[in-house]
């Protein structure tokens, strides 16, 4: 793989690996995660009554189907647009209990493993035509991301700089990338996740597609220049390391970490619910085969602990906190756990509004914005309260493309336009950052 800037000379170590790569996403190569997903669908329903809501809740429940939209059946309720992904033997008592009840649904994936495989060997060609060079237009594994930071470090030691700040549950290094130019001065600085929940794959990307363009724009671009000389930036392209991981091997869909507790079968806990701002209230279970499940106590996962650590240490020159999820087309401020606006609303609101206003401007996605419990739903546990409660007084979370046509399987076609305009939001974000707004 040849990265940013680098002389195609140095590409041939990384050739045999890309080339493995490419053989394992190969269809015809072995079925992608061993066939599994054969014959599931993706349903959307909107229950227009509270009978509606609760018999869909219950049938739901029983069935146990894997809930794309929302992330809980506790926020399900008359009007709630939900997103099921239901396996083959499921989906037939769900379509047939749904046309009894005359609840309205559409089938939004036909066959998952269909559009697994559809996109899989798209993607297998793009990576192909591209061997020479990292692309930033295809997803990348956590092995080939912490390849690619491991290089830009060695070969842009000028504005990046990379270090871990700890280690997930099964020994993986939380890989963090500085970058901004270099100065004795006193400079404030941004926080940028992503990957917090495993399947939001768009996340990741987004995270990589910033630091290329910042590299790439920082002569050129007078914007991208004032950023990088008077902030920095610490950027995780990905948090959930274990569960990304896992995401690639086994379950494309896993959401969590992937921590064990000893009296259940069930493992992982939701990163984003095990922080200790109204920990484990309404939004978040205490089962831990919930996908909201908040663990046992807060920061047990060690990857949300490192980087609580490491935003408790710095928080005097962090000003604000991005963290990047997927799907919805949101833009979420504070609070996330209760209904009540933060002490710096105006502010916070107006730099929402611009950075949706400028996103909207370059393909005419429309994004909602707002504070998380109003717009999407209550959470507790948040990373983005959390942070808010910690003093930074920027702190958002973006919910990036789309809305449910193709859920967590965003094609790659979709990532350049997608972390293209995202690109402007968070510059436009960063700007109002360095003006006057506390």
């Amino acid at each position: 793989m040849k990265f940013l800037g680098e002389p195609r000379s140095q590409t041939a170590a990384f050739l045999p690996l890309c080339w493995l790569f490419l053989k394992i996403l190969q269809p015809g190569h072995s079925h992608l995660y061993s066939n599994r997903y054969a014959g599931d669908k993706v349903i959307r329903v909107v229950p227009n009554t509270k009978e509606e809501a609760y018999t869909l809740k219950k049938i739901c429940h029983q069935l146990k189907v894997d809930l794309w939209q929302p992330s809980s059946l506790s926020y399900v309720s008359e009007g709630t647009v939900t997103d099921v992904h239901i396996p083959q033997n499921g989906s037939r008592a769900l379509l047939a209990f749904l046309e009894e009840a005359t609840i309205p649904y559409k089938i939004l994936i036909e066959d998952l493993q269909n559009t697994l495989e559809k996109e899989s060997s798209l993607q297998a060609q793009r990576n192909r035509r591209s061997l020479s060079e990292y692309n930033y237009e295809v997803y990348h594994s956590l092995e080939e991301i912490q390849n690619w930071m491991h290089h830009l470090n060695n070969t842009h030691s000028g504005l990046i700089h990379m270090f871990s700040i700890g280690k997930s549950y099964e020994g993986r290094s939380l890989f963090v990338l500085k970058l901004g130019r270099r100065s004795r001065a006193y400079k404030r600085a941004v926080w940028i996740d992503c990957g917090i929940h495993a399947r939001e794959w768009i996340g990741p990307a987004f995270c990589q597609w910033f630091v290329k363009e910042a590299l790439l724009t920082y002569r050129s671009d007078p914007t991208m220049r004032k950023m990088m000389n008077h902030l920095y930036f610490y950027i995780m392209p990905v948090l959930n390391v274990d569960g990304y991981h896992f995401s690639w091997t086994n379950d494309r869909f896993w959401r969590k970490t992937r921590s064990r507790r000893s009296k259940f079968p069930c493992r992982g806990v939701d990163a984003n619910r095990n922080w200790k701002v109204k920990w484990c209230d309404e939004g978040a279970s205490m089962h831990p085969c919930d996908d909201t499940y908040c663990g046992p106590f807060p920061e047990s996962e060690p990857e949300v602990k490192a980087v609580a650590n490491f935003l408790r240490k710095h928080k005097k020159h962090i000003r604000a906190y991005l963290s990047f999820h997927a799907y919805a087309q949101m833009l979420l401020y504070p609070y996330s756990y209760k209904y009540e606006a933060i002490p710096n609303f105006n502010c916070v609101e107006s730099a929402a509004y611009k950075a949706v206003s400028v996103l909207y401007s370059v393909y005419g996605v429309l994004y909602k914005y707002g504070p998380a419990s109003s717009t999407l739903y209550v959470s507790s546990g948040s990373s983005m309260d959390w942070a808010y409660k910690n003093g930074i007084p920027y702190t958002f979370a973006f919910e990036l493309r789309d809305t449910g046509h193709f859920g967590f399987l965003l094609p790659e076609t979709l990532i350049k336009p997608t972390c293209t305009e995202t690109m402007l939001a968070v510059k436009n974000i960063t700007l109002h950052l360095l003006k006057k707004c506390p």
